[in-house]
């Protein structure tokens, strides 16, 4: 998922149920890999040492009914997103340790091809009673347009498509998503900056433009006007000459509120060039990709005022939920960034909200999350998610809650 949360959208209805067809046949890469595992509930057993040890527990509880099966299919084999799988991974298992008492979890590992992925599914799919997973846009838009689909499924990322998702009732699509974002934080300025004319600025990344285009159209949906303004960075970083032209289109053409969609180099850079009133004086918001994480914080009035939203995980260490969880400890001596983290936060609340569907099948409820305030609909026709993130403003460099 990770350049700020990627994420996003329609896959082709979910075909009438007939016998089911047989998944294309997997390129000849390595069979999926099947982890078994099952915690013990406090009472039984203290809690093990390690985030990702286990501990096994009887295949039945004391009443004597087999623990809810749940497969988490994830592609720990990929290059490109093994990092992100293993920390999902390790949320979900740091969640299930809390809470684990009639669950088994099985680890099923994939590669990146969609195919790999489906035919790991199908499998997946028979012998547990859910599947959390996968991971990968493009593997979550094969398996949503296809009939497969027949057991609860909780997608880690959104299909690839455009426009409104309609995706097999079983599938509950839960990923972290960057328009999402960028359609709250445009609500929350319009709500603040009620008919104030907007100037959305963009880089040139396709991350950057999709956070753009986003909160230019919900502008447009809220009645704002709204103009764009775009950078074409070198080597990561703002040019000068680009920076004097948007001084001198502010000065002739004014705005009453702005958008960044940068990252956190390039939003400093920029509040330093509008620092002077009264552009600077114009408020500021963004989205998480403005926030580099805890590790990266630089004290400094720079960013003071800059408003965005980002996972609780990140910036409400003193939330109930936050506070229960172990931090994710990096497996080498690199620092864990913050999207890590993030896809961490999302492997956590994946677990809990399995837990809830797996308990009461059919019904609508809500989450104190570690990603958000979650709404979920889940068995009651279409499926149904909304995450309501944390709005933050920096204050000498560390983003900090803004009471709502």
């Amino acid at each position: 998922m990770c350049a700020p949360i990627t994420s996003v959208t329609s896959a082709p209805p979910a075909a009438v149920k007939a016998p089911r067809p047989k998944p294309p046949a997997p390129p000849p890469e390595p069979p999926a890999v099947v982890e078994t595992f099952a915690v013990p509930s406090p009472e039984d057993a203290p809690p093990p040492p390690g985030m990702m040890q286990v501990v096994p527990q009887p295949m039945e509880d004391a009443g004597g009914k087999p623990p809810y099966r749940i497969a988490l299919l994830l592609p720990l084999r990929s290059e490109a997103l093994g990092r992100a799988a293993d920390a999902v991974r390790a949320g979900f298992m740091a969640a299930m340790e809390r809470d684990a008492k009639g669950f088994q979890v099985n680890v099923v590992e994939t590669g990146d091809s969609p195919q790999e992925v489906l035919s790991a599914y199908v499998t997946a799919q028979e012998q547990n009673d859910m599947v959390v997973g996968p991971l990968a846009r493009s593997a979550v838009t094969v398996i949503g347009s296809s009939p497969l689909v027949e057991k609860p499924t909780i997608a880690l990322n959104h299909p690839e498509t455009r426009g409104d998702p309609q995706l097999p009732p079983q599938m509950l699509v839960i990923g972290l998503s960057i328009e999402d974002e960028a359609r709250q934080v445009a609500e929350w300025a319009a709500r603040e900056n009620p008919s104030a004319r907007a100037l959305v600025i963009s880089g040139n990344t396709s991350w950057q433009k999709r956070i753009a285009s986003a909160i230019y159209a919900q502008l447009q949906r809220l009645g704002l006007s709204a103009r764009n303004y775009d950078f074409t960075p070198q080597n990561g970083y703002l040019q000068d000459a680009e920076m004097v032209a948007l001084r001198t289109r502010l000065q002739n053409e004014p705005a009453g509120v702005l958008f960044a969609a940068l990252d956190p180099d390039q939003l400093r850079q920029l509040k330093i060039a509008l620092s002077a009133p009264p552009l600077g004086e114009i408020p500021l918001y963004g989205t998480s990709s403005l926030n580099p994480g805890r590790s990266m914080y630089r004290a400094g009035a720079e960013l003071d005022g800059v408003r965005l939203i980002d996972l609780p995980w990140l910036v409400q260490r003193d939330h109930p939920a936050v506070m229960v969880y172990p931090q994710l400890e990096p497996r080498d001596e690199a620092r864990v960034s913050a999207d890590l983290e993030r896809v961490y936060a999302l492997g956590i609340d994946a677990f809990r909200i399995a837990r809830e569907i797996a308990r009461q099948p059919q019904r609508r409820f809500q989450l104190d999350g570690v990603t958000g305030q979650l709404t979920i609909d889940f068995g009651n026709g279409p499926s149904w998610f909304e995450r309501i993130e944390t709005p933050v403003e920096y204050h000498n460099g560390v983003p900090t809650p803004v009471p709502q």
